[in-house]
C-alpha cells in the first residue's frame, strides 16, 4: 500500500522531472533552417541559419527581433557567436565565405573577412574570452584555421603555423558550428569522412596530437565526429554518426577523461546520429541531433531519448538553469519554464 509519504515526494519530483526533460516550443522561423546558436548572460539569445537569418531575444525567447544583415539572403550563417545583446559575429558556410560582425544589437553588420577561393568552406567557430578559432574545410591537404584575439573583428589565417593535415577524404562538419572547441590551452578539431580524428593542438607547446578514433563511425561523407564539448580541459566528449542514417545507434559518442588522448565508448549509446552536445553540468548532458534529444545524468555514461523531434543545435544559459534547441525548420523551444 502506498503511503503519503510516497506521493508527497512523488508529488515533489514529477514537477522537476518535467522541467529537466520537457522540450518547450518558443517560436518558429518557417521556412529556415538554423545552425547557429548561442546565449549571453541568463536572458539573451542569438540564432542564425540558412537565407542570412539571423534573429537576437533579449527576455530568454520570449520575443525575438529578426535582425538578418542585408544583402546576405543568400548565404548560410551556420554559426555564431555572441559577446553581449548588442555584440556578435556569425560565419557563413560556403563560398564566398564571409564573417560579419554587429556591434549594435543587429542593426548594423560590417563584413570583417571573406575568402573568395572556390574551396573555402568553413565549419565552425569557438571562442574564450575575446580570443576565437574558426575551422574550414583542407584545402591542398591542411585544415583552414583562422584567429581572432578582438572578438573577431579582426582574422588571421594560421593555418600554416598549425599545420593540421588531413588524410584524405577527411574534412569538418558544419552541422551545428560545435565541431571545434577551445578551452585553454588546448584547441580541439574532430572530423570525419573517410577516417574520423581529434586533433588537439596545444598552444602553450606549439604541438599537434592527431588521434584516430577508430570507436566512431567513419568511412562515408556523412560519418563522424559532428560535434565537441569539455567540461573543462581533462574531461570531454565528441559524438556524431552518420547524418545519412540518422536513427543508426553505432559508434555515435565517445568519452575522454584525458585531455583528449584517448577516447573510450560509453555503457550506452545515443538514440542515434547527433550532431550537438553540451555538458550542462559535469555530470548531466544533452546531445541532439535529427532523429532526437538525449540526456544522461552519470557523465555520459548512460543515455535515455527523451524527444524524437528534428533539432541541429544546443546552447544553455549562464546559470545552466535553461537548454535552447533550434532546427531546420526554423523551430527554436527551450527545456524548462519560461520566466
Amino acid at each position: 500500500m502506498m503511503t503519503k509519504r510516497f506521493f508527497f515526494v512523488l508529488a515533489f519530483l514529477l514537477p522537476l522531472l518535467g522541467l529537466a526533460q520537457q522540450l518547450i516550443p518558443l517560436t518558429q522561423k518557417a521556412g529556415i533552417s538554423l545552425r547557429g546558436l548561442d546565449s549571453y548572460q541568463d536572458y539573451c539569445l542569438w540564432v542564425s541559419g540558412a537565407k542570412g537569418t539571423v534573429g537576437v531575444s533579449t527576455d530568454a525567447g520570449k520575443n525575438w527581433n529578426w535582425v538578418s544583415p542585408k544583402g546576405y539572403a543568400e548565404y548560410d550563417f551556420r554559426d555564431i557567436e555572441a559577446f553581449s545583446e548588442r555584440e556578435a559575429v556569425i560565419v557563413s558556410a560556403g563560398t564566398p565565405a564571409v564573417i560579419l560582425k554587429t556591434t549594435d544589437g543587429g542593426e548594423n553588420w560590417a563584413e570583417v573577412y571573406r575568402d573568395e577561393r572556390p574551396e573555402i568552406f568553413l565549419d565552425g567557430a569557438d571562442f574564450h574570452g575575446d580570443e576565437g578559432y574558426i575551422v574550414g574545410d583542407p584545402i591542398n591537404g591542411k585544415f583552414q584555421i583562422l584567429y581572432s584575439k578582438d572578438r573577431g573583428q579582426n582574422w588571421t589565417d594560421i593555418s600554416a603555423d598549425i599545420d593540421v593535415k588531413a588524410t584524405e577524404g577527411e574534412a569538418a562538419f558544419a552541422a551545428s558550428g560545435s565541431s571545434l572547441r577551445y578551452i585553454p590551452p588546448f584547441l580541439w578539431l574532430g572530423t570525419g569522412g573517410t577516417i574520423a580524428n581529434m586533433h588537439r593542438f596545444c598552444l602553450n607547446s606549439r604541438t599537434l596530437t592527431k588521434v584516430p578514433l577508430s570507436a566512431m563511425q567513419q568511412g562515408e561523407a556523412s560519418r563522424g565526429v559532428f560535434s565537441i564539448d569539455f567540461y573543462n580541459v581533462t574531461t570531454g566528449i565528441v559524438v556524431g554518426g552518420n547524418y545519412m542514417q540518422d536513427k543508426d545507434r553505432q559508434q555515435t559518442v565517445l568519452l575522454t577523461e584525458d585531455e583528449g588522448k584517448s577516447w573510450e565508448a560509453p555503457q550506452t549509446s545515443l538514440g542515434g546520429y547527433r550532431s550537438c552536445v553540451k555538458y550542462i553540468t559535469a555530470n548531466t548532458l544533452l546531445a541532439t541531433g535529427t532523429s532526437g534529444t538525449d540526456i544522461s545524468h552519470n557523465g555520459g555514461q548512460h543515455w535515455t531519448t527523451i524527444s524524437t523531434d528534428s533539432y541541429n543545435t544546443i546552447v544553455k544559459n549562464a546559470s545552466g538553469t535553461k537548454v535552447f534547441f533550434a532546427g531546420s525548420s526554423g523551430q527554436i523551444s527551450v527545456i524548462g519554464s519560461v520566466n
